[in-house]
């Protein structure tokens, strides 16, 4: 922070007595003038900006490998790669004394996969939304953070062979905990942040048809459970992504690895997806600035 002092000395003072006695009227401007430059400086410099004016956002692109599995299509896995991208936002909130952290995700991927044979095909594409809010802990350096998040999902798998129920819907909302671990450091005073997320759904609800029921029925109105209760035990999924932040000419990057664990088992169907993807992207940190506030930066997430 910092202070206002005095910069006159004694003789200064014996300058400006001598030149208010010849110009009076002109040295009043000039007096008021050092004022009114002298005043918001210091305001400027009274106070720190709060932690929870400050949000981060994140844009990544990436590829990898998907696996596909769907019984109500084919009793095959399909395999092959796959395009996706990201999108996060962060910031600390007010609640709990700024201990409160929010976290919101779009993310999705499409995925061209085959069987093993080769002669048949499958299309996948999913969109993802979650938000969520973690309570902060912080070690040293080491921050930490534990809280729950709020998932939905919508997407569809398309079969290139099937003639007869060529499509199987995806739609699933579940709530879920999360745990995070942020770490700064330096190699040769450069900054980077490694980061670790993991995230389990716990309770939920997701669309299935039953074994051998077709969409024609649905359409029909012939309601058959298609709604169905998920936990852990029919629906084991998981999440990981594990991120680097890095600069370069001034702009902060960010590279990483997503493991986005997707299975269930209901209605007498077996289903998964399974996608491995590396991450590439741009961080940027927005902060909104009151007048006679200082431009300090925290810790961003």
């Amino acid at each position: 922070m910092t202070m206002c002092c005095p910069v006159f000395g004694f003789s200064s003072v014996r300058f400006l007595r001598g030149l208010f006695s010849r110009f009076p009227g002109r040295m009043l401007w000039v007096v008021c003038l050092g004022m009114g430059w002298g005043v918001p400086a210091c305001a400027q410099d009274a106070g720190e900006l709060p932690a929870n004016r400050f949000t981060t956002h994140a844009t990544l692109f990436g590829a990898g490998r998907s696996s596909l599995y769907e019984t109500y299509l084919s009793p095959v896995t399909y395999t092959g790669p796959h395009v996706a991208f990201l999108h996060e936002t962060l910031r600390k909130t007010h609640w709990l004394e700024g201990r409160i952290s929010t976290q919101s995700v779009v993310d999705g991927f499409f995925s061209y996969a085959s069987n093993r044979s080769g002669n048949s095909n499958e299309m996948a594409g999913k969109l993802n939304y979650a938000i969520g809010w973690h309570y902060n802990w912080l070690l040293g350096g080491l921050r930490l953070m534990a809280g729950g998040e709020v998932h939905a999902g919508l997407g569809a798998i398309y079969n290139t062979r099937n003639s007869n129920n060529p499509v199987q819907a995806k739609a699933e909302l579940d709530l879920g905990a999360s745990l995070m671990a942020i770490y700064p450091f330096y190699i040769r005073k450069v900054p980077f942040t490694v980061r670790y997320q993991a995230t389990v759904p716990l309770v939920g609800g997701m669309f299935s048809p039953r074994y051998g029921q077709s969409y024609y029925e649905m359409s029909l109105g012939n309601y058959d459970r298609n709604v169905c209760f998920t936990h852990p035990a029919n629906a084991p999924s998981m999440r990981h992504f594990l991120t680097l932040d890095f600069p370069i000419a001034g702009f902060t990057f960010r590279a990483g690895y997503l493991c986005d664990i997707r299975q269930s088992r209901v209605n007498g169907l077996r289903s998964h997806i399974w996608n491995h993807s590396f991450m590439i992207g741009y961080v940027k940190h927005f902060g909104f600035v009151k007048r006679k506030e200082s431009q300090h930066r925290p810790f961003i997430l």
